[in-house]
């Protein structure tokens, strides 16, 4: 299964991402990328021929969606965050990428797992909801839900309001 090894080899940052999106865990995001491989391993010759990506991906979320591993909670948030640096540099948009992963950390997990496949992943409402095994419509409300959750987050706005001042 040389085909299968080549494909892994490119393909393995886009999955990698795609599972971060989920976890907001590099090292869980591995784990999940190298279950969903070695479950598609078997079934790569139907696989190969249509979208691998796209299959992919549905397994990276109705997997994800189905670990129930205990959520490590060694991190406390606090209600301050360090001072800012002044001016941008080679570092701008890492506070608003870090605080925009938190919000998503925040969603909760078929939210997040929607706004993946939807945004991410560029799946249509359709294809979302027969991979997570939903109704349109509550692929619909889960996405205007987590967007309204994005929207109103305090911290998020907080950032974006200063940035246009």
């Amino acid at each position: 299964m040389e085909d299968f090894e080549a494909y892994v080899g490119v393909a393995w940052p886009r999955l990698l991402r795609s599972a971060w999106l989920l976890t907001h865990d590099w090292h869980r995001a591995e784990d999940l990328v190298q279950t969903v491989l070695a479950r598609g391993y078997g079934r790569w010759p139907r696989i190969k021929d249509g979208a691998p990506d796209a299959y992919f991906r549905a397994m990276l979320a109705s997997t994800y969606l189905s670990w129930w591993r205990r959520r490590w909670r060694g991190e406390l948030p606090t209600e301050q965050l360090p001072e800012r640096p002044a001016g941008g540099g080679e570092l701008e948009g890492v506070e608003l990428r870090h605080l925009l992963a938190g919000a998503l950390a925040r969603l909760p997990r078929q939210q997040r797992a929607v706004l993946m496949l939807r945004f991410h992943g560029d799946f249509t409402e359709a294809d979302t909801a027969r991979v997570l095994g939903l109704r349109i419509g509550t692929v619909k409300s889960h996405t205007a839900r987590a967007l309204a959750a994005l929207r109103h987050d305090p911290q998020l706005r907080a950032l974006l309001s200063e940035g246009v001042q």
